[in-house]
């Protein structure tokens, strides 16, 4: 089994406390408050930058010029992520440019940025595999739900897609080549996936 699996398997109840969090639950059958999407829309904006940064610093920390190239791919490919967040935010009047960032994306993205600057590819693309990994998996499951067409779709069918597929196993496929199998490197993912359980669960409190 290699590296990047291990680590998926080792956290599984992460991911499924993530899968079964009101908010995703929410997304599966259309039932989620759009004033929660919205707010999560604006968080997840600000959190993507961050994630594109720390993709390009991870190139310029990978010893092989391919992975220099994937790595700025990897970039571009969450410029087509803002641009489902651009769209969503067209449609219902978020406000991507004067974010107001809560406590659960800070800490996110303030963990992501440490990591990219103060190590090397490794532990940076072990620091961003749970995002990508987790949002594949969770699309997969609520589209294998069979949910009727709601206002919350198009999020399935992006994150259920192929393309996010290839870019999340893209990503591990560098964990496996860079990252130790040491217990900086397990802590790094475990703290990610934390991260994002939170993400969510932050977003289903932004009305509370």
């Amino acid at each position: 089994m290699s590296l990047s699996e291990t680590l998926w398997r080792e956290n599984r109840e992460l991911a499924l406390a993530s899968l079964n969090n009101p908010f995703v639950q929410g997304i599966r059958d259309g039932s989620l408050d759009p004033r929660r999407f919205s707010y999560y829309v604006g968080q997840d904006a600000f959190f993507l930058k961050a994630f594109a940064r720390a993709y390009v610093i991870a190139g310029a920390k990978a010893r092989d010029w391919e992975d220099f190239v994937q790595l700025h791919q990897l970039a571009a490919g969450v410029f087509g992520e803002l641009k489902l967040h651009s769209g969503y935010a067209e449609r219902w009047g978020v406000d991507l440019v004067h974010v107001e960032v809560a406590a659960a994306t800070r800490r996110y993205t303030d963990f992501v940025m440490a990591t990219a600057w103060g190590y090397g590819a490794g532990l940076t693309v072990t620091a961003l595999t749970p995002c990508m990994r987790l949002y594949a998996w969770l699309g997969r499951q609520l589209a294998d739900s069979h949910p009727p067409e709601h206002r919350y779709s198009d999020w399935i069918r992006t994150y259920s897609g192929l393309e996010i597929e290839d870019l999340a196993v893209q990503l591990e496929a560098l964990v496996d080549k860079y990252a130790a199998d040491d217990p900086a490197t397990r802590g790094i993912y475990r703290y990610a996936m934390e991260c994002e359980r939170d993400f969510f669960q932050a977003a289903f409190d932004s009305l509370a």
